[in-house]
């Protein structure tokens, strides 16, 4: 399964935090940023985890973030 979220998240640095708690936190398999798109893409791989969850790990770091 793939999920792909719009965010607001747009320092690398930050991004790689975010990867290292959702990884941390949720089942997945892998998860990427893609902040040269307009809508600071993330992607999201892998099996037993919800759209809620990943939104919640991003909301829980202080950032915003819309399933596509």
């Amino acid at each position: 399964m793939v999920e792909v979220f719009k965010t607001n998240v747009q320092q690398p640095e930050k991004a790689v935090e975010l990867v290292r708690y959702i990884l941390a936190c949720v089942p997945v398999k892998r998860v990427n940023f893609d902040l040269h798109d307009c809508d600071n893409i993330l992607r999201v791989e892998g099996d037993g985890f919800s759209a809620a969850q990943i939104i919640d790990a991003v909301t829980a770091n202080g950032y915003r973030a819309e399933r596509l």
